[in-house]
């Protein structure tokens, strides 16, 4: 068995290089067209130089975000995006940290309704509701 393992090991590393250049785009595959690569994998898969010079040349290259194209971005953790970083200090006023910190939207607008009941009560003038009266004496 462990005579066949060096002949496996380049049979799975043909095959992989082989399937990897048919599902890469066109548009993605560098120096040569993707027929070249394909016939250059084939041809020269049993010593194994095609499968190299497509994983070293032909493969396209992924950029610090994980994407193929520059102009492309993927996903950032929010602690690792400076954007993100640059928005919450904005999002601050100051960016000193020494202001009041920014109540969220709910909890002003309950500020405001609470503030507009009590208004409203004191305008009416009452003093309490009906639920809030005695009841009457009990006749016996």
């Amino acid at each position: 068995m462990i005579k066949y393992l060096p002949f496996l090991l380049v049979l799975a590393v043909w095959i992989y290089a082989f399937i990897d250049c048919l599902n890469t785009p066109e548009k993605e595959v560098r120096k040569l067209p993707k027929v070249m690569w394909v016939i250059i994998v084939l041809l020269f898969g049993q010593v194994l130089i095609g499968p190299i010079a497509w994983f070293a040349v032909g493969r396209p290259r992924k950029t610090a975000y994980g994407s193929t194209k520059a102009n492309e971005r993927r996903w950032v953790a929010p602690d690792d995006n400076p954007d993100f970083l640059k928005s919450l200090r904005e999002d601050d006023g100051s960016g000193s940290g020494g202001g009041r910190p920014r109540k969220p939207d709910a909890e002003e607008s309950l500020d405001r309704w609470e503030e507009e009941f009590r208004r409203n009560r004191k305008g009416k003038g009452d003093t309490g509701g009906p639920e809030d009266t005695p009841p009457p004496p009990a006749k016996s």
